[in-house]
């Protein structure tokens, strides 16, 4: 029974390192520019996108007849290979096998200037509208950003490879001392778990440790003293936004291997996260975090085989019950902030 709870708490890991990423992108936009960004899901999904593009790129084939290999017909056999492989050989084979990997340097500058170009191109004339209408904006770009992945790539998901030397299951139960083949887990769960660990720490020291991050918590505090300062603050609340594109990137891109992008799943995953953001409580960035882990953890062992004979369906509502708890509790959420979205 120890070994089905803690695989399950490894489940829960994995799925609320992808909501605590996506939901920290969402509450760093809000945090910062006041904007409730329901286009970020679409961010999300674009990063998957990318990987997929890079991995048709770098897969093209180049043919060739060899004329040593012959069909039953005595004729000379096409010999196809990818033409990144046939350029460089051995390092454009492992450019190939590393396809995720390889995406995620190409996909930090491309999601880069979507973000920025969004936020100057449409989210800037509505800062000071109604959230209400914020919404209804972000959405509708979120819908014509899948209308255009749909035509682009099609309706149906396209399963990315994960690298060769990372497929298969790692031992945990070894790790810790017990015996082998007990405790098992897909190798690359874990590589996104320690991921999404990495960017949300890298995230937390940029805004906590530099200059650039210093003025951005104080302008998130008190915008206006800021500007009066003589500090450009829209300058860098533009440069999160473009930042905050980035890790829901990075997070499409990673997230890949474990799930089959198709044209819905930032719409998918932004629901949930949203939901995340609001438990948390909106603009905190650690409660956005601690409430992605809580709510993936929840919803995996809710999911247990034990736990739906007993609640039917109750691997579906889960989050939405304990987000409701906990409103009621603290309209805040966890760590919500006096003030925030409040009349």
């Amino acid at each position: 029974m120890f070994e089905v709870i803690f695989l399950q708490f490894l489940n829960g890991l994995d799925k609320g390192a992808a909501y605590a990423l996506i939901a920290l992108g969402l509450t760093l936009v809000f945090g910062t520019l006041g904007v409730v960004n329901f286009a970020h899901g679409a961010l999300f999904m674009l990063g998957a996108f990318c990987a997929v593009l890079v991995r048709q790129l770098l897969t093209l084939e180049t043919v060739t007849i060899d004329p040593t290999q012959l069909s039953p017909w005595g004729a000379p056999l096409e010999v196809r290979e990818p033409l990144v492989q046939a350029w460089l050989g051995d390092f454009g084979a492992v450019l190939v096998n590393y396809s995720v990997p390889v995406a995620i340097i190409v996909t930090i500058p491309i999601m880069l200037v979507i973000g920025i170009v969004l936020e100057r191109g449409i989210i800037k004339h509505f800062y000071k509208r109604s959230h209400a209408e914020q919404i209804l904006v972000t959405f509708g770009l979120a819908i014509v950003a899948q209308e255009v992945i749909k035509a682009f790539f099609g309706p149906n998901p396209i399963p990315q490879p994960m690298p060769t030397d990372l497929r298969g299951a790692a031992d945990i139960g070894a790790w810790l001392g017990m015996q082998a083949n007990v405790i098992t887990y897909p190798i690359w769960r874990l590589v996104y778990f320690l991921f999404a660990a990495l960017v949300i720490g890298a995230v937390f020291a940029f805004l906590q440790f530099t200059t650039f991050g210093m003025v951005v918590r104080a302008g998130m505090a008190d915008r206006e003293t800021v500007g009066l300062l003589g500090i450009n603050i829209d300058r860098r609340f533009t440069i999160v936004f473009g930042l905050a594109a980035v890790v829901a990137g990075m997070a499409g891109v990673m997230y890949t291997p474990i799930l089959p992008p198709n044209y819905h799943i930032g719409m998918d995953f932004l629901v949930l996260s949203f939901v995340v953001v609001v438990v948390g409580g909106m603009g905190s960035l650690p409660g956005a975090v601690a409430a992605g882990f809580l709510l993936g953890i929840l919803q995996s062992f809710a999911s247990m085989n034990q736990v739906k004979a007993v609640l039917p369906g109750i691997d579906q509502i889960i989050i939405y019950l304990v987000a409701v708890v906990i409103l009621l509790v603290r309209p805040r959420g966890l760590m919500g902030r006096r003030g925030v979205m409040e009349a």
